[in-house]
């Protein structure tokens, strides 16, 4: 991936210098040029093409930000609530996850949405601990973290 980067970078240079084009500009039209030009020598690469990676991580930020907004909704409706009428519940949450970073940032993401908090990753890795504030059904819960965060994760960290 690294290198399909580093080529694309290169081949907006060239571009520029051989349209004599030195602005902000020419270095965007080379670049995507650049990507075309990948994109035609992808089947040359053993890797995954990086503009893949890339669109993951978009879709992955996204998928965060459309969560954190439910989330907040969610939380606001139990703040107004005249009555408590809460489930809070801890619960395993296994995971398919095998590198550190990966499970970092699934905790992270998980404990940054309001009404959950990661409070412990076992000592395998294979087991998050997770609180939620509000939860009604265990199972539906490990299967929405399941289908979104892990998901995206998983695409972004496939090669």
């Amino acid at each position: 991936m690294a290198f399909q980067v580093m080529l694309n970078f290169i081949l907006a240079f060239v571009w520029m210098f051989l349209s004599s084009n030195f602005t902000a500009a020419g270095f965007i039209v080379g670049f995507i040029l650049g990507v075309i030009i990948i994109l035609i020598m992808q089947r040359f690469f053993t890797s995954r093409l990086y503009l893949a990676r890339v669109w993951a991580i978009i879709k992955l930020s996204l998928l965060f930000l459309k969560e954190l907004i439910l989330a907040n909704i969610q939380v606001l409706k139990v703040v107004l609530k005249p009555e408590l009428d809460m489930q809070p519940a801890f619960f395993a949450y296994p995971t398919v996850l095998t590198q550190d970073w990966e499970i970092t940032l699934l905790s992270s993401l998980i404990t940054l949405t309001p009404g959950t908090v990661v409070v412990h990753v076992s000592d395998d890795a294979k087991t998050l601990y997770i609180h939620a504030i509000d939860i009604d059904d265990v199972d539906e819960a490990v299967a929405s973290i399941k289908n979104s965060f892990e998901k995206a994760i998983l695409e972004v960290s496939k090669s």
